[in-house]
């Protein structure tokens, strides 16, 4: 009988996670037998709970959700450059008697909106919110040679201290450029999901512009319900969610499972 290895997502709240689901699908297309669980730890809870869940030989890997993502970069592990500048990490994998620490959420957020054949090359990016979920991703959109990137929230401050960390990457603004429209808009705030998004005034968009929530829902998300209005190109973060939980997986097996299968069947799923 093959090994059945130990798997999970650590959040709080946990309830909602797709995880399981994603990664119970990987497992059948690969043949790798996983036991793959949802844990809601509470941010004290945390650190020692890493440490008993890797005890045991069979345990492979983590991934993190809120409100751990920050703890989880502290943790005494090997930690990439990527994870180490954003302060956050989404996944760990054990090799041996050690761990190692990534983000796997820029890569997964670059693979999404490439699979939807679009390109940040050249092209101006707005990001709504200046949150930790605005950097997970800011990092590596930053390293796609971007045309300008601007950083909108209603704290200013927030926005202004994440334009100066990025600045030496990127072109990054904090301020609205009205001269020629956004080729990307992507919200990051979380008031994309709770019905309490406002759109923003005097936004320079057009028909072609793409709109991206980084948040997900088995229904529509207010952020793409006001998008639809606007533009013909909207997505929310399923997409993002299942390839990032790709490379995580290929981070635990070394084996890249098919992500398009997933995400038809999480479409399926809304009806």
């Amino acid at each position: 009988m093959s090994k059945l290895y130990k798997l999970g997502v650590v959040g709080d709240p946990i309830e909602h996670s797709l995880s399981p689901f994603i990664h119970s699908r990987f497992s059948r297309e690969t043949n790798i037998n996983i036991e793959y669980l949802p844990f809601k730890v509470k941010q004290d809870d945390f650190a020692p709970f890493v440490s008993e869940f890797f005890k045991d030989s069979l345990s492979k890997g983590l991934n993190i959700t809120l409100p751990h993502k920050k703890n989880a970069s502290m943790l005494d592990g090997v930690i990439s450059k990527e994870a180490k500048y954003i302060n956050a990490v989404n996944t760990i994998v054990k090799d041996e008697k050690k761990i190692f620490l990534y983000s796997t959420d820029g890569v997964g957020f670059i693979d999404d909106i490439k699979n939807k054949g679009f390109m940040f090359e050249d092209n101006k990016i707005l990001i709504i919110g200046a949150g930790g979920a605005a950097e997970s991703i800011l990092y590596t959109v930053a390293h796609n040679k971007p045309k300008e990137i601007t950083l909108y929230n209603r704290t200013i401050e927030k926005a202004e201290k994440l334009c100066r960390k990025y600045s030496h990457i990127s072109k990054t603004e904090s301020v609205l450029d009205h001269n020629s429209p956004y080729d990307i808009v992507i919200n990051s705030s979380s008031a994309g999901l709770t019905g309490e998004f406002r759109p923003i005034e005097e936004l320079n968009i057009s028909k072609s512009t793409i709109f991206y929530d980084l948040n997900y829902s088995l229904t529509e998300t207010p952020f793409c319900k006001w998008a639809k209005g606007i533009s013909n190109n909207v997505y929310d973060g399923i997409g993002m969610l299942v390839h990032q939980a790709a490379h995580s997986y290929n981070m635990w097996f070394g084996i890249f499972p098919d992500t398009n299968k997933v995400i038809q069947d999480i479409e399926d799923m809304r009806g």
